[in-house]
């Protein structure tokens, strides 16, 4: 089990949440969900996350509060 990356969650919301035709069948909550991706280019406190209410991406403090998904390799 992993975090999935940020393209990887994108791909989630795209396919099974929100932003997916078929409505909203991974049961994702309207709100922010933590990826494993950190930018080089910012500080080691911020991490990315990305809201399942708009698909927005964003970035916080890695002290901040998100929901998870962790996904699993076959």
């Amino acid at each position: 089990w992993f975090l999935p990356s940020k393209d990887e969650l994108n791909e989630m919301y795209l396919n099974i949440g929100q932003g997916s035709p078929l409505g909203n069948i991974g049961g994702f909550a309207s709100n922010w969900y933590w990826n494993s991706y950190e930018d080089p280019n910012v500080p080691q406190t911020i991490a990315w996350i990305q809201l399942f209410l708009s698909g927005a991406p964003g970035n916080v403090t890695k002290d901040a509060t998100a929901f998870v998904r962790a996904v699993r390799a076959f």
